[in-house]
């Protein structure tokens, strides 16, 4: 393989991979503040993670009795199995209430009940502070508010560009990004700018059965590190409780949000037993770690392929849960009539790049925001609806720090060259999804994940990636090696991370977050002093 050359050459103040909520959130902020702004997305704009959030926004807006800031506070803490960062926790929600003003002031329409918007209750939380839009189609109108405002407000968007690498100076400051365009990714074109944001995601398409869109691959995680930065966390895979179960099936599956559970349906096993009675005091709302892991045990246990949710007590269902509904009669099943088959699935990296609560990654000139980064708010298990919450006051905060940075810094900037493509290990994706849906899902040990990396390491090949499906199967090969790497090291069982053969918590030896960096081999490896603080 050779080489790919540059066929165009563009600039700009800050670029923004990524227009789910953070990257849009933030683009629009940065065009507010005068700065010249690129979106670089890799499909049409709006076609990421953020159409697809069913539940809502978790946020305490003051007009709901007996809540609180602190009380959203604990219950993310709780959550969060010990590794929650506190400082981080406390900015973020502290923040939600005025994000979401903004949000609505850009658009976003809410349900309501008269003045007050209304509110659901999802596992993990000790109140109704969910606010949402379109019953469970919250996502979806945060994506469309905010795809208006940035084209009202004329941003840039270079849709069907793939972001392929960071460019950086001989400093090792980013200064811009290299992407790939046209048919397949066949064009190379870079632009240079003092500061990158990466909003891109998730990884879910690291295993078969998955809640996520195709463009879900982990791309930005794999830019940070090659960059330099430091990931943390990536072993906190969640996996929602309850996706639509149609069969054996690759790729997006319909979600069941947990709002269902929160308006009182009730997870039942083949028999009809309610077995999440004696499992958490929350029962069929404990945190999802605890649901997925109790229903992929349960289901185990009794043989069955899955569970089912009923919901046939709840009333005006086709009207409060309108996705759901037509995800469960396109599959032939009438939920207000008889139970929701239902199984877990990969949903979202609690973990990623390793942030401060502004966004800063440790690599000058990089910055990362939404579910690619580790901000400290998710520690080992996320709290329902809290990362449309993130993206929102990260998105909005990460603005604020790229104009200091760049005052600071001063006009001047370094031209990086732009070097020749570099040979990356990729494996076959399919492999992939296949080692990782077996070994690093939900239960894993020390001999199911040395099958896996075995796996992975037999379909790796190591050449220049081509094009789109190239790049993301580079970073897909990548993110795989450094989950495994750290869900091999992190030897108890924590939140999204369960280990069978280590099923005890340990608190005295691993009461912190694994780095993972890139080694001088451009393999991830666990950092020694695993301790995770800012950026």
């Amino acid at each position: 393989m050779t080489a790919r050359g540059v066929s165009w050459e563009a600039g700009a103040d800050l670029i923004v991979v990524g227009s789910g909520v953070a990257g849009l959130t933030a683009a629009l902020d940065a065009a507010a503040a005068g700065l010249r702004v690129v979106v670089v997305t890799k499909d049409g704009i709006g076609e990421g993670s953020t159409r697809w959030a069913q539940g809502g926004v978790a946020v305490v807006l003051g007009d709901v009795a007996g809540d609180s800031l602190g009380a959203h506070v604990a219950d993310t803490l709780a959550a969060g199995g010990g590794l929650n960062d506190a400082d981080a926790v406390d900015v973020i929600v502290r923040g939600g209430p005025g994000a979401v003003r903004r949000l609505r002031e850009r658009g976003a329409l809410f349900d309501a009940r008269g003045a007050r918007l209304d509110r659901t209750r999802e596992g993990g939380h000790s109140a109704f502070r969910v606010v949402h839009a379109g019953g469970d189609a919250t996502g979806a109108e945060v994506e469309r508010a905010l795809v208006a405002a940035t084209r009202e407000a004329g941003v840039t968007v270079l849709d069907g560009h793939v972001a392929d690498d960071a460019l950086r100076d001989v400093t090792g400051r980013v200064v811009g990004l290299s992407v790939l365009a046209g048919d397949g990714g066949a064009e190379t074109g870079v632009l240079r700018a003092p500061a990158v944001l990466l909003a891109t995601g998730g990884y879910g398409q690291l295993y078969s059965s998955t809640t996520n869109p195709a463009t879900s691959t982990g791309d930005g995680v794999a830019i940070a590190l090659r960059a330099g930065a430091t990931a943390a966390d990536l072993e906190f895979v969640q996996f929602h409780p309850t996706v639509l179960w149609t069969g054996p099936a690759v790729g997006r599956r319909p979600l069941v949000t947990e709002a269902v559970r929160g308006e009182g349906a009730v997870l039942r096993d083949r028999a009809g037993h309610a077995f999440m009675a004696g499992v958490h005091p929350l029962a069929d709302l404990a945190p999802r770690d605890v649901v997925a892991a109790a229903i992929t045990r349960h289901t185990a246990e009794t043989g069955s392929e899955c569970a089912w949710l009923d919901a046939t007590g709840l009333a005006g269902f086709a009207t409060r849960f309108p996705t759901v509904f037509a995800s469960c009669r396109e599959a032939g099943i009438d939920p207000r009539t008889e139970p929701i088959p239902v199984n877990p699935a990969a949903h979202y990296a609690c973990g990623g790049v390793v942030t401060d609560t502004w966004g800063r990654t440790g690599v000058p000139g990089l910055y990362a925001a939404g579910e690619v980064a580790r901000t400290g708010l998710h520690g080992a298990n996320r709290l329902a609806s809290n990362s449309l919450l993130e993206g929102l006051v990260v998105g909005e905060r990460v603005v604020r720090a790229v104009c200091e940075d760049r005052a600071a810094a001063g006009p001047a900037l370094l031209t990086a060259p732009v070097e020749p493509a570099p040979a990356l290990p990729v494996a076959d994706r399919a492999t992939l999804q296949r080692a990782l849906s077996r070994h690093a899902a939900i239960g894993r040990d020390a001999t199911g994940l040395a099958a896996a990396s075995d796996a992975v390491e037999a379909a790796t090949v190591v050449g220049v990636p081509v094009g789109r499906a190239g790049v993301e199967d580079a970073a897909l090969t990548l993110l795989a090696q450094a989950v495994l790497a750290a869900a091999g090291t992190r030897r108890e069982s924590r939140g999204c991370h369960v280990r069978t053969d280590f099923p005890d918590r340990d608190d005295v030896h691993q009461a912190s977050s694994l780095r993972v960096r890139l080694d001088a081999a451009g393999r991830p490896v666990v950092v020694a002093d695993a301790l995770v603080g800012a950026a």
